[in-house]
């Protein structure tokens, strides 16, 4: 099963990119464990510098930006 996170401090874009990661994950069919990550710390192991960001199988593929579910589909492929 793939894993993806959402890394955010909880702002409105941060619960959008959510948002638009779950409409991604059911318009492409597949299996997926979401995660919703605010602590700080954690955050910060990542490395991340700007949120929100997403994070698909421990491989960073967006920081700083509110995707389209269509283009998070791209990632999930």
């Amino acid at each position: 099963m793939m894993n993806v996170k959402v890394l955010g401090g909880g702002c409105s874009k941060c619960e959008t990119l959510l948002a638009n990661t779950k409409e991604a994950i059911a318009n492409a069919k597949i299996e997926a464990e979401v995660e919703y990550i605010t602590d700080f710390a954690v955050i910060g192991s990542y490395g991340i510098m700007s949120m929100p960001a997403l994070i698909v199988d421990e491989k960073i593929v967006s920081m700083g930006k509110v995707l389209k579910s269509s283009d998070i589909e791209k990632f999930l492929k």
